[in-house]
């Protein structure tokens, strides 16, 4: 059978709830090894100039692949991907496939290039306050660290090309593991690598390298196996290709403005005490963990479905599958935002209060953890309400809301971190809250947009669903309170007494959640998608 006759095998397509549950098993491992390579990190390099120099060279391609690997560009493809799998024919999808991995593939190529080369160049734009402050030391050793660690942007982009594909057809479980081995490679990198180097974090900066290629090694007997691995083209008039572009652009945008908050933390973070971006990494770091294992999962799982509901004009399914993706963000982010509040310090020291690291680099970064967890539910939901807008190929007005949540945090970032930084000396803690902020606004609005359109109408049952979760939320608040009054300080606390106190406070915590949702009514059944497309 030749491949151009021969179709992607075909598989039932999982239920929602059981798709975002194996995609949030599988990140949750990734995050697991995240947190333990972030240990790893806190032990061997610390929050000290050299740490912040390569969480800086880091930031910058792990920036840039959110937004072209797992943001604008996988918002834009699927769409398209899945009209041409609803309408065309399969040649016509590989035909896609090979001409998008062409131009995509030689975009990055150029820009990685470019970025080796002027590598300075790039760590001042994203570390214009080192340059400000003279501390040309911190600044070249970002620029020589970012030259190794740029093309993982191009690895890691492709990995997310072709774990969009997979995606599409419902292979959730490679995609979602795939990040593993950059933690596994960051792990090795940290134990057995650093210590041979001069500088220990350049052991890590060939670490990111290394993950890069091995994540993107990883998916390509998977597509092999779909019939669909890339044969690459440039063609830049095709017009999918072009289809692809226009909606990526405006995308680039909406899709992760809160990344691009993120980005501007850490520009104005270089302002600020040497040791702010370090702060704010180990705070975002345990923000991510629920925002990655279940925000970006619902969000991954509903594109493609709504993708096909918009295309088959199933107005009915569409709004059920989104009323679904909602409820399920708030079921887990209120909770999750809670508990970081209240156990922002007991977690922290847990992890990452070891070697290089101290007691005062704990409290400040449970100052910036608490405030982005402030924000944590809008992070969530905003995945989900601009994966709405993607999904019906409309990439401009995510672009308008964002350029006002902007706009809006860096007015709210003159507003906190001046008097903070000056009159308390935890500036950093003021960037974190102007970024929760101006995620609620984003999305708020993207909400609005989606009502006045008709595209979205809640459905029944709200009332009740938030008088669970509020119901659920305070007995898990009130539970994990009364704990903390018999717990001891995490100060004075050995490494395996921690673990044991942080395991019990995570039992009491999730118990008294289940419990009050089930007191309040909310049962298993309630979580099921019930939608067909």
């Amino acid at each position: 059978m030749s491949e151009e006759s021969s179709t992607p095998p075909v598989k039932k397509a999982p239920g929602l709830l059981r798709s975002t549950a194996l995609v949030g098993i599988m990140t949750m491992m990734s995050r697991v090894l995240g947190l333990a390579r972030d240990v790893l990190f806190a032990r061997y390099i610390g929050a000290g100039p050299d740490a912040s120099a390569f969480f800086l060279a880091f930031k910058i391609p792990n920036f840039l692949r959110r937004l072209f690997a797992e943001g604008a560009f996988a918002q834009a493809f699927v769409p398209v991907l899945s009209e041409y799998r609803t309408s065309g024919s399969v040649d016509a999808v590989r035909g896609l496939i090979d001409r998008i991995a062409g131009c995509l593939g030689l975009s990055l190529i150029a820009i990685t290039v470019v970025a080796v080369v002027a590598a300075p160049a790039f760590t001042a734009v994203w570390g214009v306050g080192l340059l400000v402050k003279g501390e040309t030391a911190m600044f070249w050793l970002a620029s020589d660290l970012l030259r190794i660690t740029f093309p993982y942007l191009l690895l890691i982009s492709l990995t997310g090309f072709a774990g969009a594909i997979l995606n599409s057809y419902d292979r959730f479980a490679i995609p979602a593991i795939t990040p593993v081995f950059l933690n596994v490679c960051l792990i090795v990198a940290a134990v057995f690598v650093s210590p041979l180097m001069d500088e220990p974090v350049v052991g890590l900066a060939w670490g990111v390298l290394a993950a890069g290629v091995v994540q993107f090694v990883f998916q390509l007997p998977f597509l092999a196996h779909l019939g669909l691995l890339p044969r690459p083209k440039v063609d830049w008039k095709d017009p999918a290709v072009k289809k692809v572009l226009t909606l990526m652009a405006p995308a680039m945008f909406g899709v992760s403005v809160s990344q691009i908050n993120l980005m501007l933390d850490t520009m104005l973070a270089t302002f600020l005490q040497s040791e702010s971006i370090a702060w704010l990494y180990y705070s975002d770091r345990l923000t991510e963990l629920p925002l990655g294992v279940f925000g970006i999962a619902i969000a991954t799982v509903v594109l493609p479905t709504l993708s096909r509901q918009f295309s088959k004009n199933t107005h009915e399914g569409y709004g059920t599958t989104l009323d679904w993706a909602l409820r399920m963000v708030m079921l887990i982010a209120v909770p999750a935002a809670i508990a970081l509040i209240v156990l922002a310090k007991p977690v922290l020291f847990t992890l990452f209060q070891y070697g290089k690291t101290s007691v005062n680099d704990v409290n400040m970064a449970a100052l910036s953890l608490c405030a982005y967890s402030l924000g944590l539910t809008a992070f969530m939901l905003i995945k989900v309400l601009a994966s709405a807008y993607f999904s019906r190929q409309d990439t401009r007005t995510p672009v308008r809301i964002g350029i006002i949540a902007m706009g809006a945090n860096m007015v709210l970032n003159l507003l906190f971190v001046v008097p903070l930084h000056f009159i308390y000396q935890i500036g950093h803690m003021g960037l974190a809250m102007a970024t929760a902020c101006s995620a609620f606004l984003n999305a708020g609005l993207l909400y609005r947009g989606l009502r006045r359109a008709g595209v979205y109408q809640p459905g029944s049952g709200w009332l009740r669903f938030f008088v669970q979760l509020v119901g659920g939320s305070i007995c898990m608040f009130a539970a994990l309170m009364a704990a903390a009054y018999y717990v001891p300080s995490f100060e004075f606390l050995a490494w395996l007494d921690r673990c044991i106190y942080m395991a019990l406070y995570v039992a009491i915590g999730l118990f008294a959640y289940v419990l009050g949702l089930a007191i309040t009514g909310l049962r298993p059944g309630h979580l099921r998608h019930h939608s067909s497309e």
